[in-house]
């Protein structure tokens, strides 16, 4: 039986929300397609009617989630450049860095990105970017001078590494988690501060 077009895409779609959701949680090697399929309420058949691999359903389910972390980044903005004080305060918090399933894909699957191919990598790498490029308007404008391109690239750094330490250390150390949360904020607000 043949499925109309609506629902072969409602069915892709509920596919990739689902394995960005599982991705983040446990990881791209802690989750087969079983689990995705299962989760998705669709088949193994319907998974691999649509993606020819698991990569290539991880690829694209991280592009979704760079994307849907990108749009909150752009959906306020002052001055027509994104609140990257309201992004800042939402990014690094205590509730974000307990949300593995909705926030940060990358924070949440930065350690093995590095171990998949090079789709998978690509858009790793376009998802950093966006935000390094946020960033870097913000250093420019306020300090004309300046390596703003290699300043952006450290802030994005720091806050994915920030939020990967203080999710490493949450359950065992609270107090350790949280002041490396509000250590990553100092060095970001210092980086992007105009100079006096």
């Amino acid at each position: 039986m043949k499925i109309s077009k609506e629902k072969s895409e409602a069915n892709r779609a509920a596919l990739v929300e689902t394995a960005s959701r599982l991705f983040q949680q446990k990881g791209i090697d802690g989750v087969g397609v079983a689990e995705i399929s299962k989760s998705a309420g669709l088949t193994h058949g319907a998974l691999y009617a649509h993606f020819p691999s698991k990569e290539a359903l991880a690829a694209e389910a991280l592009a979704w989630s760079l994307e849907q972390s990108n749009a909150k980044l752009y959906s306020g903005t002052v001055d027509g450049e994104p609140d990257l004080e309201r992004f800042l305060c939402d990014y690094l918090s205590v509730d974000k860095r307990d949300d593995y399933a909705d926030h940060c894909a990358m924070a949440a699957s930065a350690s093995e990105i590095g171990r998949q191919d090079v789709a998978i990598s690509s858009k790793f790498t376009e998802g950093y970017l966006v935000l390094v490029r946020a960033f870097e308007r913000r250093v420019a404008a306020n300090n004309p001078g300046a390596d703003a391109l290699a300043i952006a690239m450290g802030i994005v750094a720091a806050m994915v590494g920030g939020l990967s330490v203080a999710r490493a250390t949450a359950k065992a150390r609270p107090e350790v988690s949280a002041q490396a949360l509000r250590g990553v904020r100092h060095i970001i607000d210092a980086a992007l501060r105009k100079p006096d």
